[in-house]
């Protein structure tokens, strides 16, 4: 993962060669990650700075070097869950109606089944609770096992297993009812 693979202890590591590592290797993805679960570039790419800057910050505190990736993943995730409790305040107080992505058709011209198909894909997994969306994404899309997504949302296994289950159940109903 990093530079110097044979260090154990974290405060071995200078914190600035470190987390330049880090950020070249994993950033995209990070960034990938939180815009599925914010739907929002922007947003998303200030949660993952958010993240490597508090991994700078508590480098001497992180006891392993090799769990500096579960710890930015950790804070990603737990930054778009603040995200969008912050999002669902703020549009409470001002009295807007959320803004819900309106799905889009591919032209006629474009004949674009495919893309299509990914749009009503995403657009189910957008309407998960945000568990459920949490548990399906970081399984399908970022590959992690139950016990990485457990330790990423801060639950149990059995949580993960039930909440993807669900979310699986309910992608399968809805995008069963599409047109």
């Amino acid at each position: 993962m990093l530079a110097e693979p044979s260090r154990d202890d974290a405060r071995g590591w200078d914190a600035d060669d470190a987390v330049t590592a880090l950020f070249s290797a994993h950033y995209r993805g990070l960034v990938r990650l939180a815009v599925l679960l914010l739907h929002d570039e922007a947003a998303a790419e200030d949660v993952v700075q958010d993240a490597y800057v508090a991994l700078h910050r508590r480098w001497w505190r992180l006891r392993d070097a090799d769990k500096a990736l579960a710890y930015l993943r950790t804070s990603v995730v737990n930054g778009s869950r603040s995200a969008l409790r912050h999002r669902g305040v703020a549009d409470r107080y001002v009295a807007a109606r959320r803004l819900a992505d309106e799905p889009t058709v591919a032209s006629a011209e474009t004949g674009a089944l495919a893309l299509l198909r990914h749009r009503e894909v995403l657009e189910a997994v957008r309407r998960l609770p945000a568990r459920q969306r949490e548990a399906i994404v970081l399984r399908y899309y970022g590959e992690l096992s139950e016990a990485e997504i457990a330790d990423a949302m801060g639950v149990s296994k059995g949580s993960v297993k039930s909440h993807a289950a669900r979310g699986m159940a309910a992608l399968r109903e809805s995008l069963e009812l599409a047109p």
